[in-house]
């Protein structure tokens, strides 16, 4: 007999609406193929279904049950498990019809990367990108990326996809992840996950709760200026604006050309776009950062700052409440590691500030920071060296998270300093086998200055773990400065070569630019 032609199409409706009818029964976008469970923690594993639902999660030999609630929303764990490279299948099920089976299951480490463009920097922009390509065959690694838009209230579910790592797939990847991941990987042995999260020009009060930063007066003002402007904003007459913001780049750039200056402000970007991408302050919490909770970590890291320069002084406090908030919010103080600015030409002192801010923000336990003041560009606000990055971060992990032998798990970072006589002499902490001149000539970068706040270069010698700086113009020191400039002098290093932070020891206010 032979098929009626409208068959296909009928099935192809009746399909439609069995998909449609099975709807309400569903997991959170991250538990999906593909995915990486946390080992060794008890492991979340949420949905939705009918109200009053008794729901079933079955995964390596665990079986364990849960009840959908009012709005339809359950939630479980299953107990810790050991990590696997089996790709294995986990079930739920439900009433009658209702199952959902999430293919290629494996157990290891899983991480959380966020911040602007510099997160979001894929392999393919990177460095050695053909070798990096051919080379990234690593089935056990695993990327998903949040792929939702902005939001204004917090959204209970967002959107995204787990990708193997292969060469076909990596291009697309978070760099700084990858290749955090990738060393993560080769020294435990385990399957990791990558979870990346980040939107590029983004200030970090897009990825703080209002909740957050409605709790320090001075967040909160600046929220309320931002909420606030965000919705004055006027669509119509965006377009004109851009192209004014354009132009006035364009005959920027051009003069610096005439004059055979360097000129690197990025172009302006569209503001109607940046919107819609966005959204006004907490928009990106909201939208990509609530939803992922509580998928089980082992911890998280940040690469941002760049989008605050404008506003250096709050920063720490911000930085402070987004590590606070994020570790609250998933109930587990996990590890929380950032990168801190490389050097790049910027006006004013907004990146030494930044630098500075997330300096400080290691106050809070279980924290650490990748120096990259020598992996910038002049030119180029998103350097494409991320493998050393990813490397340094790594350094950070294996060493505190997982108690591993790396040779430094930070470059130098200031732990006090003294005055005697026309000296300062500042000690350092994560030597590592001792201070050291990066080119093995005389230390440079560093600045001195008296109570006059008059900084004058100044000699720097190495003596054990301590850098005693001083100068003939200066005979009473008052503060010292090192690297304290967007693209500094450096040249202090570790044992194992790793740079040093920027720091000074004044709290000197930004000299007013005289007109």
């Amino acid at each position: 007999m032979r098929t009626p032609r409208f068959l296909p199409l009928l099935l192809a409706v009746l399909s439609g609406c069995s998909s449609l009818f099975a709807d309400g029964f569903r997991l959170a976008a991250p538990i999906s193929d593909h995915m990486v469970l946390q080992r060794e923690k008890p492991v979340a594993v949420w949905g939705w279904a009918d109200a009053g639902e008794s729901v079933t999660v079955a995964f390596a030999g665990q079986s364990k049950s849960a009840t959908a609630g009012a709005d339809g929303k359950w939630t479980l764990k299953l107990d810790a498990m050991t990590a696997s490279a089996e790709s294995r299948s986990l079930t739920v099920t439900g009433k009658d019809g209702h199952k959902v089976e999430v293919k290629d299951v494996l157990v290891g480490e899983v991480w959380l990367g966020s911040g602007q463009s510099n997160m979001s920097f894929t392999v393919q922009s990177a460095n050695n990108f053909g070798a990096e390509k051919t080379a990234a065959k690593y089935p056990l690694i695993r990327h998903y990326r949040e792929a939702s838009t902005h939001a204004m209230t917090p959204a209970a579910e967002g959107k995204g996809a787990w990708q193997e790592c292969t060469p076909a797939n990596v291009g697309g990847f978070s760099a700084v992840l990858y290749f955090f991941g990738r060393e993560i990987h080769q020294d435990l042995g385990v399957p990791v996950g990558l979870i990346n999260t980040s939107v590029g020009g983004t200030p970090i009060e897009s990825w703080v709760s209002a909740e957050a930063q409605s709790s320090d007066p001075e967040t909160k003002a600046n929220f309320d200026a931002k909420m606030k402007d965000y919705l004055a904003f006027d669509e119509a007459k965006a377009p004109e604006l851009f192209k004014k913001q354009t132009a006035i780049w364009k005959a920027a750039v051009a003069k610096a050309k005439a004059n055979g200056t360097p000129f690197v402000t990025p172009a302006p970007k569209d503001p109607l776009a940046m919107r819609k991408l966005k959204g006004g302050p907490a928009g990106l919490f909201n939208a990509k950062v609530a939803n992922l909770v509580p998928y089980t970590l082992r911890g998280m890291l940040w690469y941002q700052g760049e989008g605050n320069a404008g506003n250096a002084a709050l920063y720490h406090k911000q930085l402070s409440q987004l590590v606070t908030s994020w570790r609250t919010l998933w109930n587990d103080e996990v590890p929380f590691a950032w990168v801190q600015l490389p050097n790049y030409t910027s006006p004013g002192e907004g990146w030494p500030r930044i630098r500075e801010s997330m300096m400080k923000t290691l106050e809070l336990p279980k924290t650490g920071m990748a120096i990259t003041i020598d992996l910038g560009d002049i030119k180029n606000i998103h350097p494409t060296n991320k493998q050393d990055v990813g490397k340094r971060l790594s350094y950070w992990a294996l060493g505190t998270v997982y108690g591993k032998s790396v040779p430094a798990i930070s470059g130098p970072l200031p732990a006090g300093s003294s005055i005697s006589g026309n000296a300062i002499t500042v000690s350092f902490k994560h030597t590592n086998g001792g201070l050291k001149s990066m080119d093995g000539g005389a230390l440079k970068g560093f600045l001195i200055a008296g109570a006059d706040q008059q900084w004058k270069t100044a000699e720097a010698k190495i003596v054990g773990e301590t850098v005693v700086i001083s100068s003939p113009d200066v005979a009473q020191p008052a503060a010292v400065r090192y690297a304290w400039k967007d693209w500094p002098e450096y040249s202090l290093a570790n044992g194992a070569g790793l740079p040093a932070s920027p720091f000074r020891t004044d709290d000197w206010p930004v000299p007013v630019a005289k007109k």
